[in-house]
This record gives structure tokens, C-alpha cells and sequence, in this order.
């Protein structure tokens, strides 16, 4: 196993856990988890904590809000005490209104399956990226969080990198291309590579940590 390799297996064991997990969203070829990944990246679009996003959109699972149907269910004062309960309370009001838009965009333009925008994006990254934009709250970082996240269940996504994922690999010392991260790794493992680079770009203490476990 080449160094490369030896360090892309370190990110993938110290912080290769994905945001979709870490919400207990179990991704899959499913349209009420793709929906569930497109309200965690809503989530986590807005400035607060990654830890606080995620435990506002496991309270919006509790309360119903797994699919569009069920989110649009909810009332939203339901949303809003949903959030409140996850500590989301800064902008629990406008999220609030915003995920009963969302989930009546993903009604009307998808008939309730995100999987429909992946089949009209033609499998490119680019549309994919802009189609998700023209949901309320989610602006470029959120699309590349989505991004970075599905394609882990769209195979045809990999590998798909950011500024974040190759900033992450500069830290530790890994090329800044994606296909040659994607050799350093078996499968599905590049999901959790990407994901484990995203966040060693925003954490130095990742990054000193993957580099003590090669020594």
C-alpha cells in the first residue's frame, strides 16, 4: 500500500463519517431518504452548528417530516416546535416556512422522488447542482453538500470533489484530484474519504490526528 493510500485510509477510519449518518438518514436508492438529505443540507445551509442541524433534522423526523407528504402534513408551528426542540432556534421560523416550500417544490416538480432530478440532470454534476439551487434555502455550499453526500447511492456522481474536499487532501497531503482520490480507496469508501477531507478542511485537529496515526 503506497503512503497515499495509508493516509487516505487514516481520513477514512478518524473522520469519515457523513452528515447523513451522523442524522441516522440511512441513504439508499429510497425517495424518503433522498428528501431527508435534501432537509439536513437545508439545515445545515444556514449559519449555526453542524451539531445543532443535525439534531433539528432528527427532530423533524421524529415529528413526521420524513417524506415531502409528511412534511407538508406538519403544520408550521409543528416545524417550528420541531426545530425549537433540536435547539435550531435562530432561524426556526423561516426554515420553518422553507421546508413547506420544499416539500411542495418536490411534490409538484419531482411527484415526491428527488430520484427524478438526478434522471433530468443527465448525470451531470453541474445540473445537478443547479436544479437543487432552485430550492428555497439552498444556495451553492448546500448543493455541494448534497453533492458530496448522494453519491454514495448515484454512482455516476463519483468522484464528486469540492473546494473542501481538496483543501481537506492538501492538510494531509493527498493530490487535489478527484479521480486520483478515488484510487487510493475501494467503492463506496470514497464517500467516506470525501467526507472525512471536507471536514479535516475545517478542523486542523483532524488533520494533525490523521497524521499521527501513519506516523
Amino acid at each position: 500500500m503506497t503512503k497515499h493510500a495509508d493516509i487516505a485510509h487514516a481520513v477514512v477510519d478518524e473522520a469519515g463519517t457523513t452528515l447523513a449518518a451522523e442524522a441516522g438518514i440511512r441513504l439508499g436508492g429510497r425517495p424518503a431518504a433522498l428528501w431527508q438529505l435534501l432537509v439536513l443540507v437545508n439545515l445545515l445551509s444556514a449559519r449555526i452548528s453542524a451539531e445543532i442541524a443535525i439534531a433539528a433534522a432528527r427532530e423533524l423526523n421524529e415529528a413526521g417530516g420524513t417524506t415531502p407528504d409528511g412534511m407538508a402534513s406538519l403544520s408550521w408551528r409543528d416545524r417550528v416546535d420541531a426545530l425549537g426542540r433540536g435547539h435550531y432556534v435562530r432561524y426556526d421560523e423561516s426554515t420553518a416556512t422553507r421546508l413547506g416550500e420544499c416539500a411542495d417544490r418536490v411534490r409538484e416538480e419531482y411527484k415526491g422522488d428527488l430520484r427524478r432530478l438526478g434522471e433530468r440532470s443527465e448525470h451531470r454534476a453541474h445540473r445537478v447542482e443547479s436544479m437543487l439551487q432552485e430550492f428555497s434555502g439552498i444556495g451553492p455550499t448546500g448543493a455541494v453538500m448534497f453533492c458530496r453526500e448522494v453519491q454514495a447511492v448515484w454512482p455516476w456522481l463519483r468522484p464528486y470533489t469540492d473546494k473542501y474536499v481538496l483543501g481537506g487532501a492538501r492538510k494531509v497531503g493527498l493530490p487535489r484530484d478527484g479521480d486520483k482520490l478515488a484510487r487510493l480507496v475501494e467503492g463506496d469508501d470514497i464517500v467516506h474519504l470525501a467526507a472525512g477531507l471536507a471536514r479535516i478542511a475545517r478542523d486542523g485537529d483532524l488533520a494533525d490526528r490523521v497524521r499521527e496515526r501513519i506516523g
